[in-house]
């Protein structure tokens, strides 16, 4: 599965459609975000998570969808399950996405 790039337009919708959702939250001018956009995208391909949808939020354009889940540092990664935030947390290492993943799938 792709990475999906979402807006506060479509962000609360894609949550109510979809029942586990991880998010990855950027600015652009973040470098430790653009170093793990690969990684990201790795992980949206792997078979474990075949059952999550995968998004990127720009955190600066999208105030509402940072808000929802308290996104407080660059990258943020924040899980939700039945539209609800269930898991989150900045970080720039994949041992601690992927933690989040797994708690997801099970």
């Amino acid at each position: 599965m792709s990475v999906v790039v979402a807006t506060d337009a479509d962000f609360t919708s894609t949550l109510q459609t979809n029942r586990k959702v991880i998010v990855k939250y950027y600015a652009d001018w973040c470098g430790s975000c653009k170093l793990f956009a690969p990684k990201y995208r790795r992980l949206s391909d792997d078979d474990r998570f075949t059952d999550i949808v995968f998004l990127d939020v720009n955190a600066e354009t999208s105030p509402d969808a940072r808000q929802m889940a308290g996104v407080d540092n660059l990258p943020y990664f924040a899980t939700f399950l039945d539209g609800k935030l269930f898991e989150g947390g900045a970080t720039a290492k994949e041992e601690t996405v992927v933690s989040m993943l797994e708690k997801l799938s099970s």
